[in-house]
């Protein structure tokens, strides 16, 4: 990220309640993401109402995989100062004034991730990429194709949709777990706003995450992330921290956006390693960095070999041989969906690594 001339008066903490939902929905969705809320997670769902239930179901695939921008709408919102909400309300009143083609870009970040970060055509007016994107949507499945439609065709009725669903949350769940969380997350970012302030840039990076790391001459802000992005933050940048959003560390990089850095504010404790043979198995499988880079996209969602070769800018082929050594190891399951075999990382034999691998793949 390039923060070349960046004054400390234009770097910002913030906290986002609409932004800690996403990540409250993530947890709710594959609670083996977030050990540390287990318990959050499984009183919140044995006490939601079937029918809010369901419809969260329906929609897990928004946020099981991808976090998407639609939950930091502050950064997107042309002319608006980068403000966040008070409450889940102002922020989806912030999230009503992104215009649609943002809009639309950001909430299909879970069928077409490979896209991020680029300066595409937008699928409302380009046919080509209204295709592309349709056609990365039946790799995911039918739900994500009638998303997909439904939201090409009318954004407008999508917007609704999502606020009510957020509103739903709000009043069954989130707001009493707003109240309670609020105040840590505030005081991080205060304390984060005095280290910057007293002790500069660097500290206060490095007090955010030790993944974070600023280069000697303040000119570059880098994430050790198992991905590739980049970002123009001489302007302003922005940091959230998050209660359920550990072990990911998340930045926002979409062109013509406010860059932000979504950060942990604690981590949770995993359980120990498996046997020394089973371990020793498992990490020579891992011991590639191309197969590292694989799992970082399988933790978070089924994919197709031929969509990790694009991803990757490899042959399918090849993908198949590093997906059948991870295969052997047991550390991936399969499934056939229509014409589409998809690969996962299964979670919780990755988790008795030890918290440094799923953190990093996760990160």
């Amino acid at each position: 990220m390039n923060i070349t001339g960046l004054a400390p008066a234009d770097i910002a903490f913030r906290v986002s309640p609409l932004a800690e939902l996403g990540l409250a929905l993530h947890a709710l969705s594959e609670p083996a993401h977030h050990p540390a809320v287990q318990g959050w997670t499984a009183a919140t769902s044995a006490a939601l109402e079937p029918d809010l239930a369901d419809r969260l179901h329906e929609a897990d695939f928004l946020w099981r995989n991808t976090f998407s921008d639609v939950f930091m709408p502050f950064a997107g919102v042309r002319g608006h100062d980068g403000s966040t909400g008070a409450t889940l309300a102002d922020d989806l009143d912030i999230l009503d004034r992104l215009d649609d083609e943002r809009f639309v870009a950001s909430a299909l970040e879970f069928s077409c991730s490979s896209l991020y970060g680029t300066e595409s055509a937008s699928p409302l007016t380009d046919p080509r990429m209204r295709e592309r994107a349709l056609d990365m949507a039946a790799a995911r499945g039918p739900r994500q194709v009638e998303f997909t439609h439904a939201l090409l065709a009318d954004p407008a009725a999508v917007r609704g949709w999502t606020r009510r669903l957020m509103e739903d949350c709000d009043e069954a769940f989130f707001a009493d777990t707003w109240e309670r969380i609020r105040p840590a997350l505030v005081s991080d970012a205060r304390h984060k706003t005095e280290i910057l302030r007293h002790k500069g840039l660097e500290e206060a990076v490095r007090a955010v995450s030790p993944a974070l790391a600023v280069d000697e001459g303040l000119t570059r802000l880098s994430a050790d992330k198992l991905t590739e992005g980049h970002a123009d933050a001489r302007r302003a940048l922005a940091f959230v921290p998050s209660t359920f959003g550990w072990p990911h560390l998340m930045v926002l990089h979409a062109p013509g956006w406010l860059p932000v850095v979504h950060y942990p504010v604690r981590a949770p404790e995993l359980r120990p390693p498996a046997s020394v043979e089973v371990l020793k198995l498992r990490m020579e499988a891992l011991a590639h960095p191309l197969r590292m880079r694989l799992c970082r996209n399988l933790a978070r969602s089924p994919y197709t070999t031929g969509e990790l070769a694009e991803a990757h800018g490899i042959t399918a082929p090849e993908v198949s041989r590093h997906l059948a050594v991870l295969k052997r190891a047991g550390l991936i399951t399969t499934k056939r969906r229509g014409r589409y075999v998809q690969h996962q990382l299964d979670l919780t034999l990755v988790a008795r690594l030890g918290s440094d691998f799923i953190e990093g793949v996760l990160r």
